[in-house]
């Protein structure tokens, strides 16, 4: 029997839950990475090398990856901040910034190390050249790039991205056109709405697609709120942003976590980009979405509330069975 199709499209920590526990199920996965990152280890390399930002593609690699547990710990591991020049980058992103200039870009690069870690399924940056994010406030003030957007005191209105050394209008990456056409269901999240999913949605390309899809499109919605992005949001508000940057009511799926975190555990969190669970508005998301799915997909780890993975594919594989068995 045909394997389903599914392309999952995000960035940061959120994605490869989703990706690492569907590795394991019977789909031909393809995962887009944003490639606006200008932050941290990725920003330096990405400055220095002037090549998309290896870390998310990084953190992608691994999840969908069979690696050995130490090589995950190698790819993963990160130099001490009194290591000079080397402090605070993770290694698997200097093996992605070293392939990537053999290569001759990172795209090349990564359908390289996919064959090498035996990963489960395609990764493509969503963009072969590195995009720079804008983000322009309620109030009509406009901050560029994503590490410094959250420093702004103020509602987002919209973002957009633009070539970071060109003027040419951002294009998507070869092949990622023809994944999203040719699935049988697109993944959005769980991620940042607006520098982790939007970056990727908002290229042209990409945006069109998904307008155009047949596939099933399915958004993992946050279950915190986030600081300097997502302030006082319900549920429905992220799908809100999501089919206003898409033209059209794009979503076909929403699944919303509703066990609470306790509010002890949150007080006591390490993560202070999170501020108040997202709350629910389940009228505002079944006036925008076919169908929406609540349950408990809540996983409390090292401080954070994160999705439980397996959780959440499970429902996503429910979904693919109904529509295409």
């Amino acid at each position: 029997m045909r394997k389903p199709k599914i392309t999952v499209i995000g960035g940061g920590t959120g994605i490869p839950v989703i990706l690492k526990s569907l590795r394991h199920q019977h789909v031909d996965i393809t995962a887009v990475v944003t490639v606006a990152d200008d932050g941290g280890s990725s920003g330096k390399l990405r400055s220095a090398m002037q090549l998309t930002p290896p870390g998310d593609l990084r953190n992608v690699l691994v999840a969908m990856s069979d690696m050995p547990k130490f090589y995950e710990e190698l790819f993963q591991y990160r130099f001490n901040e009194n290591d000079g020049m080397l402090a605070g980058h993770p290694l698997g992103n200097l093996i992605i910034a070293g392939v990537s200039e053999m290569e001759g870009s990172t795209y090349n690069a990564m359908q390289a190390l996919t064959q090498f870690f035996h990963t489960t399924g395609k990764i493509y940056p969503s963009s072969v050249t590195p995009l720079t994010l804008h983000a322009v406030f309620k109030d009509g003030h406009e901050v560029i790039g994503e590490s410094h957007i959250s420093e702004y005191d103020g509602m987002i209105d919209h973002v957009y991205v633009t070539n970071t050394y060109n003027d040419d209008i951002p294009t998507a990456s070869p092949k990622v056109v023809e994944a999203i056409m040719e699935s049988d269901m697109i993944v959005l999240g769980p991620g940042s709405l607006f520098t982790s999913i939007l970056p990727n949605l908002v290229i042209p390309e990409i945006r069109q697609a998904l307008v155009e899809t047949k596939a099933e499109v399915a958004y993992v919605c946050n279950i915190m709120t986030q600081s300097g992005e997502t302030e006082h949001f319900t549920d429905a508000d992220h799908l809100a942003v999501l089919n206003r940057h898409l033209g059209i009511d794009v979503i076909d799926t929403v699944l919303v976590n509703i066990e609470p975190v306790p509010q002890d555990y949150m007080e006591s969190n390490q993560f202070d980009e999170y501020l108040v669970q997202v709350e629910h508005d389940f009228k505002g998301l079944r006036n925008n979405a076919k169908r929406v799915i609540s349950s408990n997909f809540l996983r409390l780890e090292n401080g954070g509330a994160f999705h439980q993975g397996e959780l959440v594919v499970e429902e996503l594989m429910d979904l693919v069975r109904t529509r295409y068995l």
